[in-house]
């Protein structure tokens, strides 16, 4: 279920609910004194194409060798 952030307009205060996408209208009508804020974005993940360490590769090389013909092993 999604995480959803709420700021009170009456004192600020921010509060998160999980509710889900069909809870989410219901919930708004039923707290007018709250309104949806976005908070800081997703954490991404970086470095995803970096080659991996001579050690990896080694064991990649011998796992390649070992499969046979017509494999799709990646050694980089």
């Amino acid at each position: 279920m999604p995480t959803y952030s709420f700021k009170c307009l009456e004192t600020g205060e921010i509060k998160e609910e999980f509710l889900s996408i069909s809870q989410l209208s219901d919930f708004k009508a039923a707290n007018p004194q709250l309104q949806q804020v976005h908070t800081s974005s997703p954490k991404l993940v970086t470095g995803v194409n970096k080659k991996p360490d001579d050690g990896f590769r080694d064991v990649l090389k011998s796992i390649k060798k070992a499969s046979g013909r017509n494999n799709t092993v990646n050694t980089f």
